[in-house]
């Protein structure tokens, strides 16, 4: 196994992970500024009040996007463990 298949294997590992986690950390991210707006506007400073629509905001992310992470994380697998014979070498 030459030096460059390592380096494309672990690239294509940072990349499936990347996106994989791209979507959820953005809606985390989203989620988090629209409920620290509202906190701002209200005045409302309970933790509560900003933890628990994240949270459901995350599940309902992971649930719409689950069938696409999965179909990815499934490419991904049949692309590295595809064909053996390159790391025969």
């Amino acid at each position: 196994m030459t030096p460059e298949l390592v380096v494309q294997i672990l690239r294509q590992a940072l990349m499936a992970t990347f996106w994989l986690a791209m979507p959820i950390l953005a809606i985390g991210f989203i989620a988090g500024i629209i409920m620290s707006l509202v906190q701002i506007a209200t005045s409302m400073q309970d933790t509560a009040f900003s933890t628990i629509p994240r949270l459901v905001a995350f599940l309902a992310g992971l649930l719409f996007l689950m069938p696409w992470m999965v179909q990815r994380c499934m490419q991904y697998a049949i692309q590295i463990l595809g064909d053996f014979s390159r790391y025969g070498h």
